[in-house]
């Protein structure tokens, strides 16, 4: 694997993810309670054996170049590295990325410069654990000039991806994205070739693309020229390639979830209590998911009620109930209060007397959920201040909402709490 480069794609706005976007980059969104999206693929990279990655970023990449600084530094005895790439306007470049392609296209100069045999390009918004290592030697087994990772599907939600026909060998001849009616029926293919069993074949007829490629290095280089005014991988570069370069089809058959809207977020998050097995899991020695180290103490929980849920290290939590939920590091959850289906971020840092009663604020709303409210399907981003006696419930049931002004948004009925807002005290939500 010295012989991959890795290219991370995150410089989309992640307007589907808004506002969890608003102030962060969206591989920079946290995860799980104490991980970030940008996580996950870099870790399926180490694991792999991959260690010259770069990440291409766009968007509010503040947060993610600290977040890369701290946990990713290599020995100096080896040349790994994970590096931003942001964009940047030049002479001969004055316009900012204009897609996935053309983000890759104006930093292929600095990426030309490795001595490497392969491009591994990754999406920075998916949550799964894949080795590489598999994947390439698929790519260099069949000399294909470029591989797909693809996952089989069923009719019911084949007309939301972007799918792909194959011949006997794998080798990848037709694309259309999101098709409908008799153009989705045309879709369908025999995935026995690709190794499932006849009767999961039958259950998934048609193959999505993950968003996750291999390209020769000298194959890239020259789509990316001839092709100046393509600018996405997914739409344009790979289906026009179809006819003169070799695509392979490498078939993955783990857990795979694009988490790029508030909904596919929130349910991603919430399936990890699932019990006894969730479909992703983080206890992994094998593979494990790497992220900064914190240092943080224990969590503190005094006389809580906690029933599948998942609690980071360094909360205090006093009193309170929580149920199929998820808390992010440093939360601080009050006396009497009733946190269900939620996730809760945490904080960046604690307050003073942080294990005091919150009766010693009397100035402000304190970090974290003061006492007696309750929260219910919601997401409560990083250094939120939650007051006394506030209901978090969508109590009218509302699907969409704006109310950056408030502190809040409603995205398919699930309640966005904003970073370091403040909700006050008494209010219903």
């Amino acid at each position: 694997m010295k012989r991959v480069l890795a290219i991370i794609l995150g410089g989309g706005a992640g307007t589907r993810l808004y506002p969890l976007t608003k102030l962060r980059a969206k591989p920079a969104v946290p995860l799980a309670g104490k991980y970030r999206l940008i996580d996950i693929p870099v870790s399926n990279c180490i694991n792999s054996g991959i260690y010259k990655l770069y990440v291409l970023t766009q968007f509010n990449s503040a947060s993610l170049n600290r977040h890369i600084a701290r946990a990713y530094n290599f020995s100096s005895f080896t040349d790994g590295f994970v590096e931003v790439l942001a964009a940047q306007q030049t002479p001969e470049n004055p316009s900012w990325f204009q897609g996935t392609a053309d983000a890759v296209r104006q930093y292929l100069w600095l990426l030309q410069e490795w001595d490497i045999d392969e491009y591994l390009i990754l999406s920075g918004d998916h949550l799964y654990r894949m080795d590489y290592c598999q994947f390439v030697e698929r790519h260099r087994q069949t000399n294909a000039d470029i591989t797909l990772s693809v996952i089989p599907i069923d009719e019911k939600r084949a007309s939301s991806f972007g799918l792909m026909k194959i011949d006997d060998t794998g080798r990848v001849i037709d694309f259309s994205e999101k098709p409908k009616g008799d153009a989705l029926k045309q879709m369908q293919v025999d995935t026995t070739t690709l190794g499932l069993t006849s009767e999961a074949a039958k259950a998934s007829p048609y193959i999505a693309s993950m968003g996750i490629y291999v390209f020769k290095k000298e194959v890239l280089k020259k789509l990316l020229y001839e092709n100046p005014e393509q600018t996405d991988f997914g739409k344009e570069i790979i289906p026009s390639a179809a006819k003169n370069y070799n695509i392979q089809a490498y078939l993955f058959g783990g857990y795979w979830e694009d988490i790029g809207t508030i909904e596919a977020f929130y349910d991603a998050n919430l399936a990890l209590t699932r019990q006894p097995e969730p479909p992703f899991s983080f206890y992994d020695e094998d593979a494990p998911i790497y992220t900064r180290a914190r240092y943080l103490p224990p969590t503190k929980l005094l006389d809580c009620q906690v029933t599948r849920s998942i609690i980071s290290e360094g909360c205090i939590l006093k009193d309170c109930r929580i149920h199929h939920s998820v808390l992010g590091v440093r939360s601080r959850i009050e006396s009497g209060c009733i946190i269900e289906d939620s996730l809760i971020m945490g904080s960046d840092f604690y307050e003073p007397f942080a294990e005091s009663d919150s009766d010693i604020y009397t100035e402000h709303i304190p970090l974290g959920i003061d006492a007696d409210t309750t929260i219910r399907r919601a997401i409560i981003d990083k250094n939120a201040r939650i007051g006394r006696n506030v209901q978090i419930i969508n109590k009218d049931r509302v699907e969409e909402a704006d109310r950056e002004k408030q502190g809040f948004f409603i995205r398919n009925g699930i309640v966005v709490v904003l970073k370091n807002a403040v909700i006050p005290d008494g209010m219903v939500i």
